[in-house]
């Protein structure tokens, strides 16, 4: 008998609201949830047809150990005690921090999964932790530790209230907003524009978003830092600056003034290729609005000056008054204080330093952009063992097949997934975690602990299908470990009893073959803790219950937690960074005649994951492309679906292309998260012909962004030409391994 059951998507931030149709323990359809209290109706593709890919013959069901090419099901004992031999043995010769965990974005889209996973690295006591914020997002918890004291304190525009949102190199028509939840944003874009608002784009393409705007001005990728400085320029000429915030609430104006004084619209119009005419009508746009926001993504994130563009930004919309405004840039409030907490326990605040080019964590994690050279570099501290939680770093990471030698060089190689992705291949253990729809959750870190929703709810939600098999939750999965390994979870031996005890007794209650952490129990925990009332109320309103709306006034004077609770708009670390924008901007301008390579979503893609159901790479998409405008494709000697080689300082590509007119001149675009070939756990994904484009990028200490930690993975210089040979089907990077002629280093 059939049974519709709803819940919420946990594959983006979005998080909308589902009805599931279960029958016989499978799920069978999934629709958005028409009378959820925010996303009311709302859902992506993705998010609709997510138990397809769940229920894929690949999926993980059961603990997997590699002995050569060959993987052997093993059982749960026997994974746990010969990991934990294997990690004993190391921590013992090597120490702790020979050991090493990567936490992808899969973990992220939980509540339980990262607390646990870095509690298992806090019970051996390695500071080597690894994230994938430090290819897309890092730059943004650098600079607002710095800013405002604390990473996490992220201001976000107030959507439904602003009458000028400037968006920087984001797209979130297709992506669905980052750092907010906005569901369906095309419609909530267009409001804007409905109430006489203005949506200005400024992005190397004529993207969706750009589209569903008022207006979209072109800027020549990775220039962004220009362009911010410009615009504050600017808006310091027309006396624009909220004098009264300034002084109240903020230090360093005169020192960021003096910073942006000789950018001029006319001196960095040379390299952003923007008109001073067209930024000087937008930074008045911006100005004389009745409350205006200023908001950036991944194309300013992952360019080589990330962190200096999103600081200025920030400083931007405090200066101009809209920060802690109505329909300007307001900071949430989650069910408790984490920017207090984290202030007062020092949580994501370490200040630890790589033994590879001596980086400072974010967010309490190294760039992933120097992992290989933690791996491959000898002496003390040499990374000899991994576990990789929720994330596919050999494909989504800087310089992959530099990565690729690093991971063959491990003595313990773990990952915790869904399926054997391309990092799971080389494995030793792949041990089988549960997809979203079978775990009890609560909207992720961003929504619960830090209120970053457009119209801000809670809601709880039980397992929609039980697991399958040996399929475990990544809490359970994770204490165990603990156990096995000598690693109490935490670092707490009372702790580790305590969960122990508590799987263990849920195990005998529900008749599970297995100790399993009750994750409604522990989420009812948290919530009893910060004064939200318990899961099983939570679970009465099951579209979810709204809480206050944004709470533009409560932060200046009240929530900021720098050390004088002022915003510091010329931080140190930053102001240092400032100081080589002489040489970058000489850079700049020394690259202009070659083309850039940006990177493209496409609505049915995410990350790396999505590939692996025919329905998602049915008919033409079976493979990325090189996109082109068609001047440039003419010039170059390309037509569409012609083979081009596609060259970077670290590697050449070979890719079939597509010309398109939303692209500006001088830019070319590359989608990310293809290169299946080498992926034995994805049968559909790995005959698919894309090519991997963070071949191109290039990784190293001296790649790495020194105040962030970011990789640079956009605004790529390239060659393109066509191509010296066919497209080999079986290659990550398209070419046969003995066509030297096209490849480089």
């Amino acid at each position: 008998m059939a049974e519709t059951v709803t819940t919420f998507c946990r594959i983006c931030e979005s998080l909308c609201g589902l009805e599931v149709t279960v029958e016989d323990g499978a799920i069978t359809r999934i629709r958005p949830d028409d009378d959820h209290v925010a996303t009311a109706g709302f859902a992506c593709i993705k998010g609709v047809k997510q138990h397809r890919l769940y229920a894929s013959p690949d999926r993980l069901r059961f603990p997997m150990r590699r002995t050569g090419e060959t993987w052997d099901r093993v059982s749960w004992e026997s994974a746990e005690s010969e990991i934990g031999e294997k990690v004993r043995a190391i921590v013992a010769e090597h120490g702790p921090d020979a050991v090493a965990m990567y936490v992808g974005t899969a973990a992220g889209f939980s509540v339980l999964h990262p607390i646990f996973a870095q509690g298992f690295m806090d019970g051996l006591g390695s500071r080597s932790m690894f994230a994938s914020a430090t290819q897309d997002c890092a730059n943004k918890f650098a600079a607002a530790r710095e800013i405002y004291g604390f990473p996490f304190t992220q201001p976000v525009p107030d959507v439904d209230r602003t009458e000028c949102l400037v968006i920087v190199g984001a797209n979130p028509v297709v992506s669905k907003w980052s750092f907010l939840q906005v569901a369906d944003p095309k419609k909530r874009l267009r409001e804007i524009a409905q109430r006489g608002g203005r949506v200005i784009v400024v992005d190397p393409r004529r993207t969706e978003t750009a589209k569903s705007a008022t207006d979209h001005v072109f800027i020549r990728p990775d220039t962004d830092v220009f362009f911010y400085l410009s615009f504050l320029h600017e808006l310091i000429a027309i006396d624009g600056i909220d004098r009264g915030l300034v002084d109240a609430h903020t230090t360093g104006f005169d020192a960021v003034a003096a910073l942006c004084a000789p950018w001029t619209p006319e001196r960095t119009a040379e390299i952003t290729g923007i008109d001073p005419a067209t930024l000087r009508s937008v930074v008045a746009a911006f100005s004389t609005a009745g409350a205006a926001a200023m908001y950036s993504s991944t194309g300013v994130n992952m360019g080589s000056n990330g962190v200096l563009g999103f600081w200025l930004q920030e400083v931007i919309n405090a200066v101009s008054g809209n920060l802690d405004r109505p329909g300007g840039t307001v900071v949430g409030k989650g069910i408790f204080d984490f920017a207090k907490f984290g202030k007062r326990t020092g949580t994501l605040m370490s200040d630890d330093v790589s033994r590879v080019g001596g980086f400072r964590k974010t967010n309490d994690a190294f760039p992933g952009g120097i992992l290989a050279d933690e791996i491959l570099t000898t002496g003390p501290g040499q990374i000899r063992a991994l576990f990789v939680t929720g994330g596919n770093p050999l494909l989504t990471m800087a310089n992959a097949g530099r990565l690729k030698e690093a991971f063959e060089s491990l003595e313990l190689l773990v990952t915790v997934d869904i399926y054997r992705n391309e990092t799971g291949s080389l494995a030793h253990y792949t041990l089988p975690a549960t997809d979203p729809l079978q775990r009890a959750d609560l909207p992720f870190i961003f929504p619960l602990v830090l209120g970053m929703q457009s119209r801000p709810y809670l809601q709880a939600t039980r397992a929609v299908v039980e697991p399958r098999d040996d399929q475990r939750d990544e809490a359970s999965i994770y204490l165990a470990l603990g156990k096995a390994c000598g690693a109490p979870i935490f670092g707490s031996k009372p702790a580790q009893r305590f969960l122990e005890r508590m799987a263990a007794k849920h195990a005998r209650k529900q008749g599970l073959p297995r100790p399993t952490v009750p994750a409604e129990k522990v989420l009812n925990a948290l919530l009893r803790v910060s004064r939200q009332g318990s899961f099983k109320n939570l679970l009465a309103s099951p579209h979810g219950v709204r809480r206050p709306d944004l709470p533009a006034g409560s932060f200046l004077g009240a929530r900021i937690v720098t050390d004088d609770g002022r915003v510091h708009l010329a931080p140190e670390r930053l102001m240092t960074r400032a100081s080589s924008l002489d040489a970058e901007f000489d850079a700049a301008r020394a690259r202009a005649g070659r083309l850039l390579l940006i990177s493209k979503r496409h609505v049915k893609t995410h990350n790396s994951w999505t590939h692996n159901h025919e329905e998602m790479v049915a008919n033409d998409f079976t493979t990325n492309h090189l996109y082109l405008h068609p001047d440039d494709a003419a010039r170059l000697g390309l037509v569409d679906d012609a083979l081009a080689d596609v060259a970077s300082e670290t590697a050449t590509v070979r890719i079939p292309v597509r010309t398109i007119d939303d692209l500006m001149p001088g830019v070319c675009a590359m989608p990310h998260g293809w290169g299946h070939q080498h992926a034995t756990g994805l049968s559909v994904a790995s005959r698919t012909t894309g090519v991997n484009v963070n071949l191109l990028v290039a990784d190293g200490p001296n790649a790495v962004d020194p105040a962030s930690g970011m990789s640079h993975l956009t605004g790529i210089p390239v060659e393109v030409t066509p191509a010296a040979g066919p497209l080999d089907p079986t290659s990550w990077s398209g070419i046969t391994p003995g066509d030297r002629g096209a490849l480089r280093p």
